[in-house]
């Protein structure tokens, strides 16, 4: 009955990720936002529930419906273009621009030069409205203007005028994509290789799972999150690559192969500079070979987009930082309730300085699941980005640790891109902080408030006597 009662469950989930793709997104003029939360809303319940009854469950019928729930609502989530982001059709511009031998730091996709390479689903052509106003059309479709001429650009890429931001493991994962499916294919490319590697990571966890003797029930917290359908499979994130690059760094590590799992880290921050935060809980013992490797295989990463590019490889990374609110503090929700204004940021770096030293000198680096996961969630809580997705490259280690109250960020994070007023995000964050701070104690037992505040003390005398 606990079999059929979870792939019910799962049914339900993936059926009602398909009509979320299908009929609910942010692109249209007057979009539906209640409906679209109640959705996400229900997914998760769905999420919360399924996981409770694969509790019932035992020996493998749960390896059978992790996979099959995994590849099922991912699958779902493919029978639509993206709902809430259009980053995804930047990742396909990139990958255009580069197979015809240019680099994707070179221009802005609003100059001219790009003018021969452009495909019909990702640039529009003005028209002319009644009033004789030239209008881009479509839903998907932004407006900007060409550099040179100045004329009406419409296309479904954000942040046309300036060069691309992503870091080179992720350009070349999309050079690699858009040549096997050439420039005409739409979305679908880039989700199936979403859809693929969401079920590789959810193999790859069982397999790392079974090794540990970690319940192989965890995993489903990964595999079957509706934020791995929507962000990793529907929007394509790129930040799914960094998470298999970031888990099997952490799978490496913890079998003491340090410099692969340095190599693996090293292609995890050269996806998207994110996974560095996953770092501190892999270095205590052998870590300089983690951070050589890491080093290395970063730098040979950038080597052909420097020789190519210079110095214009850093794309719009500083003006994204600024855009986004973090060089005056304005985008740090909970920090800004008490350190307003610029203090945020020197707050926020003293708290995460901390994080991480505590991380660095506490895990145990056989497992170092517990470390990264409080190192990544602290972070997303402390930074509190206004993307959803980047909240995925936690969710391997919420699996692995069975820390389920950090759910709470991923969760959080999605309310914000949906319902993006402050006031909704600071509540929603500090709930989230809340419940893992309590749910952490009561984990811990008694006295585990007191162990906390002593523990920089202990292990300070531990250090001494060591040296004595």
């Amino acid at each position: 009955m606990r079999i059929v009662l979870v792939s019910v469950l799962l049914l339900l989930s993936t059926a009602l990720t398909g009509f979320t793709v299908l009929t609910y997104d942010n692109f249209r003029p007057n979009p539906d936002s209640a409906a679209l939360i109640v959705c996400t809303g229900l997914l998760w319940l769905l999420f919360v529930l399924a996981l409770l009854a694969l509790r019932g469950v035992s020996g493998r019928a749960v390896v059978v419906l992790v996979l099959v729930g995994s590849a099922a609502i991912g699958g779902a989530a493919m029978v639509g273009p993206p709902n809430t982001s259009t980053d995804s059709a930047r990742y396909a511009w990139d990958g255009i621009v580069q197979n015809a031998g240019i680099s994707p730091y070179a221009y802005p996709p609003t100059d001219e030069r790009l003018d021969t390479l452009r495909p019909d689903w990702l640039f529009q052509e003005p028209v002319i409205n009644q009033r004789g106003d030239a209008v881009c059309p479509g839903e998907r479709i932004q407006r900007a203007h060409k550099d040179q001429s100045g004329e009406l650009f419409c296309s479904a890429l954000n942040r046309s005028n300036v060069p691309t931001i992503y870091p080179p493991a992720s350009e070349i994962f999309f050079a690699g994509v858009r040549a096997i499916a050439g420039p005409t294919a739409q979305y679908w490319p880039l989700q199936l290789t979403g859809l693929l590697l969401s079920v590789g990571t959810t193999v790859m966890l069982l397999l790392g799972m079974t090794r540990r003797g970690i319940d192989l029930r965890w995993a489903a917290i990964w595999a079957w999150c509706p934020l791995v359908a929507t962000e990793a499979v529907n929007n394509s994130h790129v930040d799914m690559l960094g998470v298999v690059f970031t888990l099997a760094a952490a799978f490496f590590v913890s079998s003491g192969r340090h410099w692969r799992g340095g190599i693996m880290l090293g292609i995890a921050i050269g996806t998207k500079l994110i996974p560095v935060i996953a770092a501190p809980a892999m270095l205590r013992h052998r870590g300089w070979k983690v951070i050589i490797a890491s080093i290395v295989t970063f730098g040979l990463l950038y080597v052909p987009y420097v020789l190519a590019t210079g110095i214009g490889v850093l794309g719009y990374l500083p003006g994204y930082l600024s855009e986004e609110g973090y060089q005056d503090g304005s985008r740090f929700a909970l920090v800004s309730l008490f350190a307003p204004g610029e203090a945020a940021i020197v707050v926020a770096g003293v708290l995460l300085v901390g994080i991480a030293l505590t991380v660095f000198f506490t895990t145990n680096q056989a497992e170092p699941w517990v470390g990264q996961l409080v190192m990544i969630g602290s972070t997303l809580l402390i930074v509190s980005p206004r993307y959803p997705w980047y909240a995925l490259l936690m969710l391997p280690f919420i699996a692995l640790s069975g820390r389920w109250e950090w759910l709470m960020v991923p969760l959080a994070l999605s309310l914000r891109l949906l319902e993006p007023m402050p006031e909704v995000t600071q509540v929603a964050m500090a709930l989230a902080a809340i419940v893992i701070v309590v749910v952490s104690l009561l984990r811990a037992g008694p006295g585990a408030t007191g162990r906390f505040l002593r523990a920089p003390g202990a292990w300070l005398n531990r250090r001494a006597s060591a040296r004595s």
